[in-house]
């Protein structure tokens, strides 16, 4: 997986915010340009060095061809824009992408929503988002890919490569916000939409010049400089995050009455996440699909978003009230794991501590 594309003599990007460039002379060339791999930059919207080259970069990781937007929703809504679907297929995961198509139907009411599990038909989009917000499972694509009559577009922000390829398993579209593990520290906005061919490309960036949701020059630099670790970041997130949901699993199955590392049983009752899954009914192991390891997200500050190199943990109900009130969703960073052991041994304490109470 290369995240490294050189442009020039720059070792690391420079930062540029200028929304405009020298246009060419009348006699300098016609009207055809190939905004994936423009000659020169015109006007911010269309492209800029840091925006091409980020691009570029995210295209080799993802295998395919990839756009950027100002953030996850904005690339979301830019996919309902490209596929103009007449019903959208979508069941649980962010509760922002539901928000979103309430959006999209306002200017599109007859545009349907209906459950996973219902029939599809041509002119459907399927929208699959695995890992799952905010519990961290997986689901089937090529169950989808198979079973869809329309399109299938993955939101793959849980489970970005190498963890996962969608392509792979039949994905005609692949979404990410790139705040978060592209990202990878806190700092920046963006999204990504990847797809097969430059035809889609050319008729997306088309559509994002004049839907005006390009990503800012700050953050295309960001996220060039986040692109340089993302190699060294994942992994090690992936990697800490198992670790961690053994252990928990460990004290999730520890009976009322015993204790496990001087934890309680009984004060931690189930944990989610793609490793804990094992095969389902209809044949589906995330073992086949989560081919690069598992995703991250399953001490710790208080806060919302996921995928930075600090672990984050977060009471989800507080922003989506339709997720269980019992649940707690962990973020993994790059930090020690048995630092983040032992804050949690600590907060389980204390939640032992007040059901004494």
């Amino acid at each position: 997986m290369s995240t490294s594309v050189a442009v020039g003599e720059d070792v690391a990007a420079a930062l540029s915010v200028s929304t405009t460039f020298l246009s060419p002379l009348p006699d300098e060339g016609g009207n055809a340009v190939d905004y994936r791999n423009p000659e020169r930059h015109v006007y911010s919207r269309y492209t800029t060095q840091n925006s091409t080259r980020v691009e570029h970069i995210l295209s080799q990781v993802t295998d395919g061809l990839a756009l950027t937007y100002s953030s996850g929703l904005a690339a979301s809504y830019a996919a309902l824009v490209f596929f103009k679907p007449k019903r959208i297929a979508i069941t649980a995961g962010y509760h922002g992408c539901h928000a979103m198509i309430e959006v999209y139907r306002k200017a599109a009411p007859d545009v349907k929503v209906i459950k996973l599990d219902d029939d599809f038909e041509s002119g459907d989009l399927c929208w699959v988002e695995t890992p799952l917000n905010p519990t961290g499972e997986s689901r089937d694509i090529q169950y989808y890919a198979d079973k869809v009559g329309g399109k299938l577009i993955v939101d793959s922000t849980f489970g970005p490569p190498p963890l996962q390829y969608p392509f792979k398993h039949g994905a005609d579209c692949v979404l990410h916000s790139a705040t978060k593990y592209f990202g990878g520290h806190s700092d920046l906005l963006a999204g990504v939409l990847v797809v097969r061919t430059k035809e889609e490309w050319d008729i997306l960036h088309n559509d994002r010049t004049y839907m005006g949701n390009t990503m800012g020059s700050l953050e295309s630099w960001l996220l060039l400089r986040s692109l340089r670790t993302f190699h060294l970041r994942l992994p090690r997130q992936s990697e800490t995050a198992t670790a961690l949901v053994q252990w928990l699993q460990k004290i999730a199955l520890t009976p009322a009455g015993q204790s496990f590392e001087g934890i309680a049983g009984g004060v931690l009752t189930k944990v989610f996440h793609s490793s804990l899954q094992g095969t389902d009914a209809r044949g589906f192991d995330p073992r086949t699909q989560m081919t690069g390891g598992w995703n991250a997200t399953f001490s710790i500050q208080p806060a919302t978003s996921l995928g930075g190199v600090e672990s984050l943990v977060e009471y989800r109900a507080s922003w989506d009230p339709t997720s269980d009130p019992r649940a707690v969703r962990i973020s993994v960073g790059i930090e020690d794991l048995e630092d983040l052991k032992a804050d949690i041994r600590q907060a389980l304490g204390l939640v032992q501590v007040k059901s004494k109470l």
